[in-house]
């Protein structure tokens, strides 16, 4: 029976949306709850409904379904299928950061619940923030079914309790405004009934063939466990047989408009804080392996606080995956360093840092540094720069084959100032930046060492102590200045149409 049952298990889960743990994970996960329900029966304690999993609803899996005689409380998770459309809810980690909920396992909690049940005492026991508003059906579900003797709730009773809230379900979700469309997804700006609070719905396409493209599921596996202040926030998940939906945290702007309102003409200690934020969200993905491989203005999101968020990982890659070479068709062109553009596929953390150099210019000048629009341009426009190398500047590239059929004249090194009068010189100095530019890849600094250049001293010590998910602007000494070329209510209004966000599709 236990076989039969395990089987069909197998069978159904591998219907749902593509998880980051393998199959035979969640059999693992399955049996042990299975285990514990049967210890329990021997046991003969007296245990309240609510330290077990839901009994099986109408269209749910019910132990007749996996084999089980009727009667038994099931032990496995209640997948619900409605017409068209198959749900998987997110676990959810509590928050009252700005009001954001964030994705993740929610905290297990022994909450003893009384008598007078209430909307707070089930945030407590599920671990939500308490800006969520829990349906009025499921209060009055909880309330019939309050123990007297309370048990953490079980992973698989949390997600279905978690169903049953809203997450998951496409109608929790509102759309607003359509932000921008590519070739595989609509981005909407939406509200969640839950909180009210503003969500990007980001919907893609499923192509029945083809299912979930890869972007989106490597994307999703990534940023479920990135959890920091200069990370975007990915909410909820929806899955249904036409589309794929994630919902994300909103955020007003994103580093290229914002440069666009200002009129290219930032104040250099706003340069300062957003580089620090930036160095801060990568440092904390490179800690943990993470490539991100796509940094552009683009993909940096603002909101009206200031705060700047990474994101679009959908080209990103874990570092700790088994593998000698990864792509080069990485990085948008105008930020990809010059190995990758040479064609190198053995790359690490330092790939992300030659972005960063780019996008630091970008923010000091108002223009891209390296425009180019085929990989030989760009090559021509960093060696006009910076030189071009030579076996003293990066040993070994005269063996390489691109570089070698490209042919490029001698250029000598340009003084960076000369090109950027308001750019911080590239020599060493307290006053100047780390410097990013490097040919060879192991001699650029890495997020980490760069958060403490002493570039960054103005901005204080306290920086540096923040838990990760505390925003910089918590501290009341660091603020934004007014930009100098400051356009009167520009930043307020969020773009829109085609110009919105299309580094997200």
């Amino acid at each position: 029976m236990i076989m039969n049952k395990m089987k069909n298990f197998k069978r159904r889960f591998s219907l749902s949306v593509p998880r980051t743990e393998t199959i035979e994970e969640s059999l693992a996960e399955f049996t042990e709850q299975f285990n514990q329900l049967h210890n329990r029966r021997n046991e003969d304690l007296q245990l309240g409904p609510l330290g077990r999993d839901p009994p099986p609803e109408p269209g749910t899996f019910s132990p007749t379904d996996s084999g089980e005689e009727p009667g038994q409380p099931s032990p496995g998770m209640q997948y619900r299928r409605r017409q068209n459309q198959r749900r998987f809810s997110m676990e959810v980690r509590g928050s009252r950061e700005g009001g954001r909920m964030h994705p993740g396992c929610v905290r297990r909690r022994a909450v003893g619940l009384g008598p007078d049940f209430m909307g707070s005492d089930s945030s407590s026991r599920l671990s939500l923030p308490m800006d969520i508003r829990l349906p009025q059906e499921f209060l009055q579900k909880l309330q019939l079914e309050s123990p007297d003797f309370p048990k953490p709730l079980s992973r698989m009773s949390r997600r279905a309790s978690l169903s049953d809230i809203g997450f998951g379900k496409l109608e929790t979700y509102v759309k607003l405004d359509k932000l921008g469309e590519g070739t595989y997804a609509t981005v909407f700006k939406g509200r969640s009934k839950l909180t009210e609070n503003l969500v990007a719905l980001k919907e893609i396409r499923l192509e029945h063939e083809e299912g979930a493209p890869c972007t989106a599921i490597r994307e999703v596996s990534l940023l479920k466990n990135l959890k920091h202040a200069n990370i975007v926030t990915l909410h909820d998940l929806i899955h249904t047989d036409r589309s794929l939906t994630l919902v994300f945290e909103y955020l007003d702007s994103d580093l290229k408009q914002y440069l666009d309102h200002c009129g290219n003409l930032m104040s250099m200690h706003n340069v300062k804080i957003f580089m620090f934020q930036l160095l801060r969200g990568l440092a904390y993905c490179h800690r943990r392996k993470i490539l991100h491989r796509d940094l552009k203005p683009q993909n940096l999101l603002i909101n009206e606080r200031g705060e700047l968020k990474l994101a679009d990982f959908g080209l990103a890659r874990a570092k700790s995956v088994p593998t000698k070479t990864y792509s080069n068709e990485v990085v948008t062109l105008w930020y990809r360093p010059p190995d990758v553009l040479l064609g190198s596929t053995e790359y690490s953390t330092p790939i992300d840092m030659w972005g960063v150099g780019c996008i630091h210019y970008e923010m000091a000048t108002g223009r891209p540094l390296f425009p180019g629009s085929t990989v030989k341009e760009e090559l021509h426009l960093i060696f006009r720069l910076l030189g071009t190398p030579t076996e003293e500047m990066w040993p070994g590239v005269t063996a390489l084959s691109e570089f070698r059929a490209y042919n490029f004249p001698r250029y000598l090194p340009q003084p960076l100032i000369s090109h950027a009068p308001r750019h911080p010189r590239p020599q060493p100095g307290p006053n100047n930046p780390p410097c990013a530019f490097q040919y060879e890849s192991k001699s650029r600094m890495s997020a980490e060492a760069a958060l403490s250049h002493p570039y960054f001293r103005s901005l204080g010590e306290r920086v540096h102590q923040l838990e990760d998910t505390a925003s910089i602007f918590s501290l009341k000494e660091i603020q934004l200045q007014k930009d100098p070329g400051y356009r009167s209510l520009a930043f307020q209004q969020p773009g829109r149409g085609k110009s919105r966000r299309q580094s997200i599709f």
